[in-house]
This record gives structure tokens, sequence and C-alpha cells, in this order.
């Protein structure tokens, strides 16, 4: 069943290629959606695909690429948008 997961995560996530790494892994495992940077440091993703797949990509998340320090990640669901690809704000 196709799921939308919004993720924050919070730590060292920026300017370590953590949207990018995220990209990766999103096409990896099916997901559309997309990774951008926010003011207050954190990463917001919105990741959208099989719910299974998603418990894979929130768990990559809580380590990210390995330059990332990551404290924590929030991730609640939202409504279904169909997304048709993943991409990098």
């Amino acid at each position: 069943m196709t799921k939308l997961l919004h993720i924050r995560i919070y730590g060292r996530v920026q300017n370590v290629g953590f949207r990018y790494s995220a990209r990766q892994t999103a096409l990896k495992y099916g997901i559309n959606g997309y990774a951008k940077n926010e003011p207050d440091g954190s990463v917001i993703i919105v990741a959208e695909g099989e719910e299974d797949m998603l418990d894979r990509f929130v768990e990559w998340c809580r380590n990210g690429p390995s330059w990332a320090i990551v404290d924590q990640v929030l991730a609640h669901e939202e409504p279904v948008m169909n997304y048709k690809f993943f991409e990098i704000k």
C-alpha cells in the first residue's frame, strides 16, 4: 500500500550530501517525493512509496551518509500526493 511520510532530520545534516544521498536511496527503494534544507539546519524529506520501502528509507535516514551526524528523525504520515519522481529542492 502506498503511503506518504513527512520526515524531518535534525543534526549535522546540511553540507554533508544528505539530500543527494537521500535521493539515491529513494531511487533504490522506488520512493518519490523531495528533500530540502530548512533554515534551522534540518532537512525535510517528503517520501512516498510502498510501506516496507518507506520503513527501510526511514531507517537509512537515522544514519544518513557517512559525513552526517543525525540527532533526531521525526516522521508522520500525510495524504498521498502521487509524486512522479524524487527531487532535491
